[in-house]
């Protein structure tokens, strides 16, 4: 395995974690809850550690399969290592043990959690852990590819290696425009659902903060008692419609959208 391709790869991927935790920045700035100092902090040392890693090692190597598979077991081990301090900062209920299963809990939408209370933790918090989710839900990685084209490594070995689905359907010929087109498609039904919940009856807050947790099909929620607390059975439709698109191939949704809307029942899947 080459461990500095592997480095390099790392130290984007991190990168693209720092990047994140602006949205939580302003989060935190809006409800003014005293936890902006945790975020900032956070960003800077994830900051540092990512470009130091990615502008030190070569650029010029290519990720093979071993590399491509190197880069997301030890991806998500650090996306989650980082991604826990906001966490440790912020509060103090959580060990970093703690913070580390929450965060690790959240990018790979597993959805458990070691929380009592979640309605204690500030907006801002709320607002990271459940965005956790929804960068896990497509994959950071893929993101990476999307957005750092730069990168100068092999991406389809990385693609392959943490695509989500049974399958990796290559939509373009460039592997950036595969990630591009399925993290639109994401994005897309990220809005249409964050308007729904809002239409009932949801908070704008907590109308994102749960579309996360459904396309991730994760289930953070910033309510003890999740989507019961709403009591409302059109909250509860819109999100079991929408887990089951979050659970069903995007190369299906793209090519529904561009008018093959036939594909739905010509896939195993369905």
């Amino acid at each position: 395995m080459d461990i500095k391709a592997v480095l390099h790869a790392l130290g984007a991927l991190l990168v693209c974690i720092g990047a994140s935790l602006l949205i939580p920045i302003f989060v935190s700035v809006y409800y003014d809850e005293g936890d902006l100092y945790a975020f900032v902090i956070s960003l800077v040392i994830i900051l540092i550690a990512g470009l130091a890693m990615w502008r030190f090692t070569p650029r010029d190597r290519e990720l093979g399969i071993r590399e491509g598979f190197g880069v997301v077991t030890f991806g998500w081990i650090l996306m989650a290592a980082f991604g826990a301090l906001p966490f440790i900062f912020a509060t103090e209920q959580l060990t970093y043990t703690d913070a580390f299963f929450e965060t690790m809990s959240g990018f790979t939408t597993t959805g458990a959690t070691i929380l009592d209370d979640v309605e204690s933790l500030t907006h801002a918090l709320l607002f990271w852990r459940s965005f956790t989710h929804w960068l896990g839900g497509m994959g950071i990685i893929v993101l990476s590819l999307a957005i750092l084209p730069m990168l100068g490594v092999g991406g389809m070995q990385l693609f392959k290696a943490e695509a989500p689905g049974p399958s990796v359907d290559k939509l373009k010929p460039r592997i950036q425009d595969t990630a591009k087109i399925l993290w639109g498609v994401y994005v897309l039904l990220t809005i249409v659902e964050a308007v729904l919940l809002k239409l009932g009856g949801m908070t704008i807050f907590d109308a994102l903060c749960h579309t996360f947790g459904t396309l991730a099909t994760g289930g953070f929620s910033t309510k003890n008692a999740g989507i019961m607390h709403y009591n409302n059975a059109y909250i509860q439709y819109v999100i079991t419609i929408f887990m089951i698109l979050a659970g069903t191939n995007f190369a299906l949704h793209y090519r529904a959208l561009r008018g093959r809307v036939d594909v739905y029942h010509k896939n195993a899947e369905f």
